[in-house]
């Protein structure tokens, strides 16, 4: 059996292959994504969007063109799912879930589970003008190879952290570290140890001069985590899930 892929995009979008060669894009910043390299930017074999907040870093309007292909799911808070209905997303293409809740897509063989996040985010209409104002959701995916992918999305550091580790048991965690807009290196470091994660891609970091938090500071921070791995990936890079 093939092992999961987990791509980073660039800034806050990552792309996950599992082993049955299903694609899943979370948080689709796609075609206007400036940090994404050119040639990634192909999302038609897409089976799955998540999307853990509406700003617009981390989900654009061309995911309304896609999932009118008829192929591609949509998983995303509830706030969320009514813009898509109002902007005519066919309704067959959206799975609706909450907080706490686990769904199992029998055609992608992954259950996906939606759990807290803190970060208060909004849908931009206009320039001017915000509306759907919800907070940041995260998503664990389970894969059939055992992977269990905690994709944090734009977060603060909180307590219940710990019992996602304790429920979930993830074994790779994508955190933002950049600071300011979501946890810095330091918040970062105790999500680490409240989640008991050993591997861990840091996101949001580095894309605008605002974000100033590093991988460096993270490494530093977490010296004394027993078998802790951080991986720094770049824009395009691949980390296999058999690494582990």
């Amino acid at each position: 059996m093939a092992n999961t892929k987990i791509q980073f995009l660039g800034h806050a979008t990552f792309k996950v292959t599992t082993p049955e060669n299903r694609v899943i894009i979370v948080d689709p910043w796609l075609s206007a994504n400036e940090f994404m390299p050119a040639h990634l930017k192909k999302f038609d074999d897409t089976g799955l969007f998540l999307v853990t907040h509406g700003h617009d870093d981390h989900f654009d309007l061309e995911v309304l063109e896609i999932l009118k292909n008829g192929k591609t799911k949509i998983i995303a808070n509830p706030m969320l799912r009514w813009f898509l209905i109002e902007n005519n997303c066919p309704q067959d293409c959206i799975e609706p879930m909450n907080l706490g809740g686990t769904i199992f897509l029998t055609e992608m063989n992954v259950s996906v589970t939606m759990v807290n996040g803190f970060h208060i985010s909004h849908i931009n209409i206009t320039d001017r003008q915000a509306r759907f104002s919800h907070m940041n959701v995260g998503f664990i995916l389970h894969l059939s190879d055992g992977a269990k992918i905690y994709f944090a999305g734009d977060t603060s550091v909180f307590s219940d952290m710990k019992l996602i580790g304790e429920i979930y048991k993830p074994t790779i965690a994508a955190l933002p570290i950049g600071d300011r807009y979501t946890m810095g290196p330091l918040e970062a470091s105790y999500a680490i140890k409240l989640l008991n994660v050993k591997q861990v891609i840091p996101f949001h970091y580095g894309t605008y001069a605002q974000l100033t938090g590093t991988p460096q500071e993270l490494i530093e921070l977490t010296k004394n985590v027993e078998g802790l791995q951080i991986h720094i990936l770049e824009s395009g890079e691949e980390f296999d899930t058999a690494a582990i």
